[in-house]
């Protein structure tokens, strides 16, 4: 009897939050029930003839069971032109929600998505997962980096190494008429091109033995970007000697050892390590003042 009651005053308590929903939240809730129960029913997709078998680095410190680092394996279809993001996306959307990356303009212009690829540093949305050797794709978080989730990095010191350098065009002067351009020559704009086209992704200071053995060193990018201004010759000659005072330090250039490490990770084509070691002639051009 007591057991009839408790559940005639659970179906009225029920009855009673019902009509408390307003008509959108109802509509709301029968719309997840629906979808609920239509991914429940959902058969397994088809693969079809050909899948890609990922083999993804899983890591939550704030879920007990998954603190320890592990590999999960997801089959995705492959379809022409997949990316190595596509097929990412795929997993997480068909397989497990959970699963953690950073990825935005999909056009390997913002950066977000560099990851450790098959064992090389790359953009996962430049990565063709037909142009990949074996039989599987093995995705990891940048190495030498702190790991947040799954395939996020803490990027902090990163931008910290970045900051370091003053990344901001500073001008000695500035031309006399409010609206007139300063202007660069076409020989200067060439002479910097390539170091303007670096995206922060931070695959060159992954790959390099020397940032990961030295948490203080400034890195490729860093330097990269500080070339990127002190051979803008808008910003004149007391600020060249600005930046090459930075840059010179101990845990500047010089911690180089030109292993051209950076240069073959960057999926922007920058010569990070010519850069470098151009930096390195002009701080001592500098120091000698023989030019």
């Amino acid at each position: 009897m007591s057991t009839q009651l408790e559940q005639t005053d659970d179906e009225t308590e029920s009855e009673a939050e019902a009509a408390a929903e307003s008509p959108g939240q109802r509509r709301r809730r029968e719309k997840a029930d629906r979808q609920f129960g239509e991914r429940e029913a959902e058969p397994e997709p088809d693969l079809g003839e050909d899948a890609v078998l990922l083999k993804v680095f899983r890591y939550d410190p704030e879920v007990e069971g998954k603190q320890e680092p592990r590999f999960d394996e997801f089959r995705v279809p492959f379809t022409k032109g997949m990316t190595a993001l596509d097929a990412l996306i795929a997993a997480r959307d068909t397989y497990d929600s959970s699963l953690t990356f950073r990825h935005s303009c999909r056009q390997a212009v913002c950066g977000s998505d560099a990851l450790f690829i098959n064992g090389r540093q790359r953009l996962a949305c430049q990565t063709q997962i037909a142009e990949l050797d074996g039989d599987a794709v093995r995705i990891e978080p940048l190495p030498h980096q702190e790991v947040v989730k799954d395939l996020v990095v803490d990027m902090e010191h990163f931008y910290d190494q970045m900051e370091a350098v003053e990344p901001y065009f500073q001008t000695d002067e500035t031309p006399e008429g409010e609206l007139e351009e300063q202007f660069q020559t076409p020989e200067n704009r060439e002479k910097i091109k390539m170091s303007t086209r670096c995206i922060w992704c931070g695959a060159c200071m992954s790959s390099c033995n020397i940032a990961a053995n030295e948490n203080e060193y400034l890195g490729p990018a860093a330097i990269n970007k500080a070339y990127r201004f002190a051979m803008d010759d808008r910003e004149g000659e007391s600020m060249k000697e600005h930046r090459l005072e930075l840059i010179e330090q101990e845990n500047g250039v010089w911690r180089c050892q030109t292993q051209f490490s950076c240069t073959e990770v960057c999926p922007k084509d920058i010569p990070l390590t010519e850069h470098i070691q151009e930096l390195k002639r002009e701080a001592v051009k500098s120091n000698l003042k023989f030019w």
